[in-house]
């Protein structure tokens, strides 16, 4: 897939992820996208590993099933960098 439909792919996945995912996540429109192409390794990887049981790192195309695995990709993403860096107060 080249440079152009990365883009476009990283950012409708990083912008539906962000709206389906609660609470405040910042960044512009940068990190919106970097986190949609982020998601989309994660989502075409662990898609690959369920399908055929092999880890490899897979993107999908630019399609709504592809939108799709990088949304749940870019969900997982946001999940796991909230976990990193929430703030540890007790």
């Amino acid at each position: 897939m080249n440079i152009l439909a990365w883009v476009v792919l990283g950012l409708i996945a990083g912008a539906i992820a962000k709206a389906i995912y609660p609470g405040y996540q910042g960044g512009g429109i940068l990190a919106t996208m970097l986190l949609g192409i982020i998601g989309a390794f994660v989502g075409g990887s662990l898609g690959f590993f369920f399908s055929t049981g092999n880890f490899a790192i897979a993107a999908p195309s630019l399609s709504i099933p592809g939108i799709a695995v990088a949304v749940l990709g870019a969900i997982v993403a946001i999940f796991l960098w909230n976990l990193m860096t929430r703030n540890r107060t007790v």
